[in-house]
């Protein structure tokens, strides 16, 4: 499969009481479709910055971001986001990126069928035909019509996900997905990111969870805002 979302030295600092902290150092990552990645280190390592520059939602001090086959482009190859205007960056977050976070993120006057139907950019009715198959998808027909207050931690992540996918993105992008799950949600989660890489679609964890590492194709560790020596950079599951 190809590489569908790429870091390539990627840099980020920040202050913190008037000294400079180097969060992210010189670090390359590739997303591949079809595959399930995961990215692991301790709190602080960078993991979360990495995702959100990935993610186009906040800009690295140097290195890149290439998007493959970004919406606007004709889909005639990858597309570096440097430079990009704030309106380009959200169209293309919008078609290319899908997200899930540890928080969920729902909106809570919003049923669950509203809340994965809003960001779809097309007809309300449209959008709702698509967000009732996503959310049969996941598990959640019976539950379209239900607040967030009504529906239980696994539940609301599996919302998060149908919401995630409402414009059909090419890639997945999740911060601690099954942080605030029980076992058995986790499982069920991590077999719905299993079905979406052998799609084809490249799926990136953030994780401090040694089952969804476990869970992975690939695994990445991030130390101290750079990945491990050579050796420990990466470790990949056996098919």
């Amino acid at each position: 499969m190809s590489v569908l979302l790429r870091a390539e030295g990627v840099s980020k600092s920040y202050s913190l009481r008037g000294r400079r902290v180097d969060v992210l150092r010189d670090a390359d990552l590739a997303v591949e479709g079809g595959k399930m990645t995961a990215l692991v280190g301790h709190s602080g390592s960078g993991k979360t910055t990495l995702l959100h520059i990935l993610g186009l939602l906040t800009p690295p001090d140097r290195g890149r971001v290439v998007v493959d086959g970004a919406a606007g482009s004709g889909g005639a190859g990858p597309v570096d986001t440097t430079g990009m205007s704030d309106r380009a960056l959200a169209d293309l977050r919008r078609s290319r990126l899908g997200f899930v976070f540890q928080s969920y993120n729902l909106l809570p006057q919003h049923s669950a069928l509203r809340n994965v139907a809003l960001p779809f950019p097309g007809r309300l009715a449209d959008g709702e035909r698509r967000a009732r198959d996503l959310l049969a998808r996941v598990g959640l027909a019976d539950r379209a019509h239900h607040l967030p207050s009504e529906l239980s931690g696994g539940e609301q992540q599996r919302v998060a996900l149908a919401r995630a996918l409402i414009n059909d993105p090419p890639v997945i992008l999740a911060d601690e997905p099954t942080g605030n799950l029980d076992t058995d949600s986790e499982e069920l989660l991590l077999g719905l990111f299993r079905e979406l890489a052998d799609e084809g679609r490249a799926v990136l964890l953030v994780t401090h969870n040694p089952a969804v590492a476990e869970a992975a194709d690939r695994v990445h560790l991030l130390e101290r805002g750079t990945f491990a020596p050579a050796g420990r950079t990466e470790t990949e599951r056996a098919k």
